[in-house]
């Protein structure tokens, strides 16, 4: 079971016994006071019964029911109270609030029952004539010895449950009340029985860390005093022993915390000596957990055990790289070498950790960029150089085709022009300094948006795409005009190249609570799911031969991506393969 302080054993146990010591007063006393006036109400029903039935009586006999109706309901307008008179058979001849004549036999109805056997019936239920609880009570009614009918009388006792109600709802601020009242005098109580010994604690605690200077006097009772006293003494006696300890021990630590490298010391069986913060956060284990025990216990990782053990037998210091895996991957250097003690004995190895992730990921993306820079330029030049190798050759001789061949050459130099621009343009984009200058204004949306489809509408005309633009006026928004614009026609100049021809490509923008949302949609092949998530990367292409067909460089969506980034904004895409793509920049209000 969970541990607590006696602090919470004693008060919610006073609070406990007293909240229901009054919940069980209340619900006795409701339920009393309940009774009490059912019980009134009863009596009351009975003197009424008495009184009805002997106006009745004579009519019963004589079988004139119409009277009997009548008086039923004069009765039970003048006293707020449903009469209902019954013959044996069960058959109602007279009621205050129905016709006889629509209502059912009550020869089953408990009280009518109860009052043919036992002389007198009480109910209490939910009527379905008049629709609210009643309360029923109902005798005989006689006549020379024979019993002649049953004569019933009702009210309503809702009145009664209100009361009920109201009665409960003021216990129940007397019970929180009381309840308040009690938990603070249980709270002082408990809390002077458990204050001396959380101070004896606190101070236990204290002495654990190394604050053996602290002392603690407590004269509460016999017992407790002469605890605090051993306590006391027990601090002094070893405070000087712990001293040179300590500080020998801060010192190391302090050393060890202030690297930036992991630093693993371990004994011969490979048991951990030390290690610091580094190296728990390198290889995401607890230090404390960790300490004493072997390394491949506590570190479940090929590499990192075989470096231990090699560090341990080599005599050499010893150099390896260590692969982690897990939520991301990680390249660690690891650095070896033999413990000695004073004597030249081997008692261990120590093993420095760096973090090599980030340089290895920096080589992996600068020879990924190389090598798609060089593929995207080796195209282009590729065909320069055989056109111009073809021309020197003795085509240009032949004007028409020197003319054609000089056409590819003219057409892949704009497509190097291109590629260069993208890739200076993504290059200022993801200098970070250029975005903490970068300039804002408020601009017309809706006349940047009108712009872009201008600027792109040549292209739209020659694919046969229609553009519409829906934006409402005078829609202000901070940004960089020029960037922005360059993004929005990057995705329009998209949407176009892969929507169907004789279709539409939709530009809308709309403001809501917390950002303005500008979406380029159109109805094309779409994007399969699995692209998604690197749409966005440069050079990525999904189809390649149809995106180098149609001209593009492969960085249109980065530098869209870090535009948007720029302006500290996100961009989302939404994909139906077959049914088209729809991009959202997304701009925060500022």
């Amino acid at each position: 079971m969970p541990r607590k302080r006696i602090l919470w054993r004693l008060f919610p146990s006073y609070l406990i016994i007293t909240f229901f010591i009054l919940i069980a007063v209340g619900w006795l006393g409701q339920n009393t006071i309940r009774k009490a006036w059912l019980a009134e109400t009863g009596e009351s029903l009975r003197s009424r019964l008495e009184l009805f039935g002997n106006l009745v009586t004579d009519y019963v006999s004589a079988g004139n029911y119409a009277a009997v109706d009548s008086l039923c309901k004069e009765m039970g307008r003048r006293s707020d109270t449903r009469f209902t008179m019954i013959l044996p058979s069960g058959k109602v001849i007279g009621d205050s609030r129905k016709n006889p004549a629509e209502m059912d036999n009550h020869m089953n109805r408990p009280e009518v029952q109860e009052a043919l056997t036992a002389g007198s019936g009480v109910s209490t239920r939910y009527s379905n004539t008049v629709y609210y609880t009643l309360m029923y009570r109902a005798q005989p009614l006689y006549r020379d010895g024979a019993t002649v009918g049953v004569i019933r009388a009702a009210v309503s006792i809702e009145s009664i449950n209100d009361a009920i109600n109201g009665i409960r709802i003021r216990m129940a601020l007397g019970l929180l009340i009381i309840t308040a009242l009690v938990a603070m005098v249980s709270l002082y109580f408990s809390r002077r029985i458990s204050r001396p010994i959380e101070e004896l604690r606190d101070t236990a605690i204290r002495f654990t860390r190394g604050e053996l200077g602290s002392r603690i006097y407590l004269k509460d009772s016999e017992e407790i005093e002469a605890l605090a006293q051993a306590m006391n003494e027990m601090a002094a006696n070893i405070s000087q022993r712990l001293n040179t300890i300590t500080r020998q021990r801060n010192e190391r630590e302090a050393i060890l915390a202030s690297m930036v490298e992991g630093v693993l010391a371990v004994d011969n069986d490979e048991k951990i000596i030390s290690m610091n913060q580094a190296v728990a956060q390198l290889i995401g284990v607890d230090v404390n957990r960790a300490i004493g025990k072997t390394v491949p216990e506590v570190i479940r990782n090929h590499d990192l055990n075989l470096a231990v053990k090699t560090a341990l037998a080599s005599p050499q210091p010893i150099e390896r790289e260590i692969y982690i895996t897990g939520a991301s991957e990680q390249f660690l250097q690891a650095h070896g070498a033999t413990l000695r003690d004073a004597n030249g004995n081997i008692i261990g190895a120590l093993i420095v950790l760096n973090d090599v992730t980030r340089i290895r990921k920096l080589e992996t993306m600068r020879r990924d960029f190389v090598a798609n820079v060089s593929h995207e330029l080796r195209t282009p030049l590729t065909t320069i150089q055989g056109f111009v190798e073809t021309l020197l050759d003795g085509a240009l001789k032949k004007p028409e085709e020197a003319e054609r061949f000089l056409r590819i050459i003219e057409k892949q130099v704009e497509r190097l022009n291109a590629l260069i621009a993208d890739l200076l343009s993504l290059s200022r984009l993801e200098d970070e300094s250029q975005h903490a200058s970068l300039e804002l204004e408020k601009i017309d949306l809706k006349e940047l948006l009108a712009d872009c489809l201008q600027a792109c509408e040549i292209k739209a005309k020659e694919r046969n795409v229609g553009l519409l633009l829906d934006c409402p006026e005078n829609m202000k928004i901070l940004a960089n005009a020029p960037l922005l614009e360059q993004a929005v026609v990057n995705l329009i100049d998209n949407a176009i190249k892969y929507a169907e021809p004789n279709s539409r490509v939709l530009v809308a923008a709309k403001e809501e609570t917390t950002d303005y949302q500008i979406s380029i949609r159109d109805n094309g092949c779409g994007i399969e799911p699995e692209h998604l998530s690197r749409i966005f990367e440069r050079f990525y292409r999904i189809d390649k031969g149809r995106s180098r067909t149609m001209g593009g460089t492969g960085l249109g969506l980065a530098i869209v991506k870090h535009i948007v980034l720029a302006h500290k904004g996100r961009i989302n895409v939404e994909s139906v393969v077959g049914k088209g793509s729809t991009f959202t920049i997304v701009l925060p209000r500022n």
